[in-house]
């Protein structure tokens, strides 16, 4: 007999999520106990800042209600309020990710009122909440939201595809919040050359030189994350204000096409920018192969197609059998040691002032022992183990972009 979607729900918490909550909570425990009191009051004292996150996706498309508390497990979510208050997160960036399409004038008015309904979804949605957290848009806004016990929600967009081939756009989407964008994604664009695609433009495209010099003048960061080498050292040379990397890693530690090489980072950092931390396992170290998850879940993703065309109750199904292949076939996830090694490497190269947290969450990223926002503590303890004094920790959580996004801000009132 095929059971009803609600049964199936119920089924699926009881035989496969229930037993690995279960575990992690008593696992979570065991950690926190172990961490000192005076470690996580510390932690609670600390300005912290994640620079990417994917969750309007959750929102839009998973019924994510920032204000319940969801599960990495049940509800593939990595954030809500619950759990930033848990991690003592007090600002995180809101990435408007759009999948790179056709570069037509129809396939790029189409991704701007896409890129503009998800603008409209994250407003109606902090809206509601307006009592526990606040759309930000200045640097100073973090700290003056913290002191209210407010949440400080910055948007960030990743892919300039929205914007096609008109500054006008990026002008109306600075009017709406935007405060970075990573110039292109997985794929090359009419601004830029990305990492995972082969040459084009030879790194920015000559719109894309107007679009880095545009941003200066708006006060928009430009994200060099995802962008060819070429393109990286583009935006360098152009840029008149420090620039960032809103989540990568270090590719001495990890040959990924997206982490940055060496002399990137050292370049980064002379010019006064940061590069913030990801904890996408496949940027941290590079995957065993495992032939038989990619094949059982390549027939997954035959079965059921764009998840986000799916309907309420497909999306009930879909999360049961997902849930059910990953308890069978379990994901390889990096450590917070492997994501720390990186931070260390790129401590090392670049020096302290240029480092910070970009988690990635919502858009693919987990660690085995750090699978949501609230496990942020125990990241401080690890800074402090690692022998970072609060100083540097502070500058780590918030203190260094933050410093960017002032520098930004005074190049463009400036003008």
């Amino acid at each position: 007999m095929k059971l009803s979607s609600t049964y199936r729900r119920i089924l699926l918490l009881m035989i496969v999520i229930i037993p690995v909550l279960t575990q992690c909570s008593i696992q979570k425990r065991g950690k926190m106990a172990k961490m000192e009191s005076g470690e996580l009051n510390l932690h609670t004292r600390l300005l912290t800042l994640d620079s990417h996150v994917d969750t309007p996706l959750r929102i839009m498309h998973d019924n994510i209600h920032l204000t319940e508390r969801h599960s990495p497990e049940l509800d593939n979510s990595r954030l809500d309020f619950p759990r930033m208050r848990e991690g003592g997160l007090d600002g995180v960036f809101f990435a408007v990710w759009t999948a790179q399409g056709e570069r037509t004038p129809e396939g790029h008015q189409s991704v701007f009122e896409k890129a503009d309904h998800i603008l409209d979804v994250v407003d109606a949605e902090i809206g509601k909440y307006s009592d526990q957290a606040a759309t930000a848009t200045r640097s100073t806004d973090l700290k003056r939201l913290a002191g209210e016990g407010k949440f400080a929600i910055f948007l960030g967009m990743e892919n300039g595809y929205p914007v096609g081939r008109s500054l006008d756009n990026l002008d109306y989407f600075y009017r709406r919040g935007i405060r970075y964008m990573t110039l292109c994604h997985t794929k090359n664009n009419e601004i830029s050359d990305s990492s995972n695609d082969e040459p084009e433009h030879g790194g920015l495209s000559p719109f894309g030189v107007e679009v880095v010099k545009h941003m200066n003048h708006l006060g928009m960061m430009v994200d060099v994350s995802h962008l060819s080498d070429d393109a990286v050292r583009n935006v360098l040379e152009i840029s008149s204000v420090p620039v960032i990397a809103s989540h990568s890693c270090a590719k001495a530690l990890c040959d990924n096409p997206r982490n940055l090489s060496d002399s990137l980072l050292t370049a980064i950092a002379l010019q006064g920018g940061v590069v913030q931390l990801a904890f996408f396992s496949e940027y941290l170290e590079t995957p065993r192969p495992d032939a038989a998850r990619d094949s059982a879940f390549q027939a997954f993703r035959n079965k059921w197609g764009n998840r986000y065309d799916l309907d309420s109750l497909q999306l009930v199904d879909y999360r049961w059998e997902r849930a059910e292949l990953n308890q069978k076939f379990p994901p390889q996830l990096a450590t917070l040691e492997t994501a720390l090694n990186h931070l260390d490497h790129m401590v090392s190269v670049m020096g302290v002032d240029h480092v910070g947290i970009g988690s990635d969450f919502d858009g693919g990223a987990a660690l085995a022992d750090c699978q949501d926002v609230s496990c942020y503590p125990r990241i401080t303890a690890a800074l402090l183990k690692r022998g970072y004094s609060l100083a540097d920790i502070e500058k780590i959580w918030s203190g260094n972009l933050l410093r960017v996004m002032t520098a930004v801000e005074d190049f463009s009132t400036s003008l």
